[in-house]
């Protein structure tokens, strides 16, 4: 499929209340499907519990579990892919901040752990990072997930474009006041791949921080497609994914790297 429509359940979050957040997200997903034909969904970043991290050893979802099954059951009722924004997914060697996308049938395609962790939420402090950024295929499409701050970093998602990967989906709880380097980087990312940018943040606060929201589908010009506002909302955006091999032989990027000289230092 190139063509595939994409809704962005900008959503509040309880702190710390995973079973209300997970209602909420049952409640949501039985609203958007009522209007449109809906190909793919993608949540925010640790929905289920917020960024009350002090509390994730007891709050923490063991092996990602009540995620896992409340998502294999939406995909399979709703007809729909899920990009399941992120969980406190608790291992036996701590929590991990984890994606889990699920096909239209119900089943696990891919998992994803954060690899870079956010020192000024302190992350580092309660979480483990990831140990792998690797794609996946959506409709026989390539795609990458990221999470929040791992969008400061592009060098794995150049190397994932340049394999191949078509569409990058970013789940997030971006904070004020950096509402500006999350629109910029999300553009920026876009124009420098040539790929679709899906965005998915949230909204509303918690104890130490409000979120700007702002969900956003970009295409591999760097146009914003659909853009949310800083309020609770499902933004829905339709997608081409032939533009994405009609830019890249337009301006052929990354035949033309360099890559004998990026990695040099001095002299």
């Amino acid at each position: 499929m190139n063509r595939l429509t994409i809704a962005l359940l900008q959503m509040d979050v309880r702190y710390g209340e995973p079973k209300a957040n997970r209602n909420r997200v049952d409640k949501l997903f039985s609203q958007l499907t009522r209007d449109k034909k809906i190909d793919v969904v993608v949540l925010p970043e640790l929905w289920d519990t917020g960024y009350d991290l002090q509390r994730l050893e007891e709050i923490a979802d063991s092996e990602g579990q009540e995620a896992k099954e409340l998502f294999s059951q939406l995909a399979k009722t709703y007809g729909v892919h899920i990009i399941g924004g992120s969980v406190a997914q608790k291992k036996e060697q701590g929590v991990y901040n984890s994606t889990f996308v699920f096909n239209r049938q119900g089943q696990l395609i891919h998992e994803y752990s954060k690899v870079h962790l956010f020192r000024l939420m302190q992350e580092e402090k309660f979480l483990l990072p990831g140990e792998h950024i690797r794609g996946f295929e959506l409709e026989g499409q390539p795609a990458l997930c990221q999470i929040c701050y791992d969008i400061r970093f592009p060098e794995g998602i150049r190397t994932a474009a340049a394999n191949g990967a078509k569409i990058l989906f970013v789940s997030a709880q971006w904070p004020h006041p950096r509402l500006h380097h999350w629109r910029q980087l999300l553009i920026s990312r876009a124009i420098e791949n040539q790929m679709f940018v899906i965005a998915c943040n949230r909204v509303g606060d918690d104890p130490n921080n409000i979120f700007c929201g702002h969900s956003m589908v970009i295409d591999p010009w760097g146009e914003i497609v659909v853009e949310g506002m800083q309020k609770e909302e499902t933004i829905i955006g339709e997608i081409d994914l032939t533009m994405v091999d009609e830019i890249r032989r337009m301006i052929p990027i990354f035949e033309d790297r360099r890559l004998d000289l990026y990695i040099k230092t001095g002299d």
